[in-house]
């Protein structure tokens, strides 16, 4: 049953998905211009031995995984209990609460992989792969996408005001996109802020990324990174499926 899900979203995205366009390439082409190729050029020697452009993309590319799971897992969730309410409509069909997470969440893995695989292209035609383990940012996107998704499902399920919605973005998204290795590392950070850094999930994705991409070993052993991840798909997941049921199930 979570394939009806999966395909009510994808039906659903078949008729917006050109607004998408914009966010899945023009803006990671202008990103890696402004900040690789821009303020690369005043980074003299690279970061680590690697040119500023190579070693930033496989941040870039953990961090927009993170924005498109998180952009899709706050207003539609949102949207799905307070506006137009079509949860409610599916879960009348009847689907159970897992068939409407997981079909959800299924769509959400979709979005990142497209959306990273469009700026993965794009740091091909840079020359900014060095490894063909780059092919590996994929997955790890989408783990890193779930593991934010999961837990803003939870969130955007519990409140009852869009605007709560912003407060995510504005003190969850937009921080940790700065301070998680994307652009500078963050062993240059005061050691409380750098714990923080290793404690959020993207920190994770990036080092992981740019382990593929570089073709070299991560900062942290690759199998605990990934049980970390996981572990906040699992409990996202459990706490979604609390809230989800509390709103559904009657």
């Amino acid at each position: 049953m979570t394939r009806y899900v999966l395909e009510y979203h994808l039906v659903s995205y078949r008729r917006i998905w050109r607004s998408s366009v914009l966010s899945s390439f023009v803006l990671p082409l202008l990103t890696m211009l402004g900040f690789g190729v821009g303020v690369g050029a005043y980074v003299t020697g690279g970061v680590e031995g690697v040119p500023y452009l190579d070693w930033m993309v496989p941040g870039l590319i953990a961090s927009t995984a993170v924005q498109v799971a998180m952009s899709d897992s706050a207003w539609p969730v949102f949207g799905g209990f307070e506006w137009q309410r079509y949860y409610f409509g599916q879960a009348a069909a009847p689907l159970r609460v897992t068939d409407i997470l997981d079909g959800h969440l299924a769509f959400i893995v979709f979005r990142t992989l497209t959306s990273c695989g469009a700026f993965l292209l794009i740091a091909t035609g840079f020359g900014a792969l060095h490894s063909w383990w780059a092919l590996a940012t994929l997955p790890i996107a989408a783990l890193v996408g779930l593991a934010v998704a999961t837990v803003t499902f939870a969130y955007s399920a519990t409140v009852r005001s869009d605007s709560y919605l912003a407060i995510l973005f504005r003190l969850g998204m937009i921080p940790m996109s700065l301070f998680s290795g994307v652009f500078f590392p963050v062993e240059s950070l005061p050691s409380l802020l750098r714990w923080i850094a290793y404690v959020l999930p993207l920190w994770h994705g990036v080092d992981l990324s740019r382990a593929a991409t570089l073709g070299v070993a991560p900062a942290w052993p690759a199998l605990g990174h990934l049980l970390y991840l996981t572990l906040w798909v699992v409990l996202g997941w459990l706490l979604a499926y609390r809230q989800f049921g509390r709103r559904l199930v009657v």
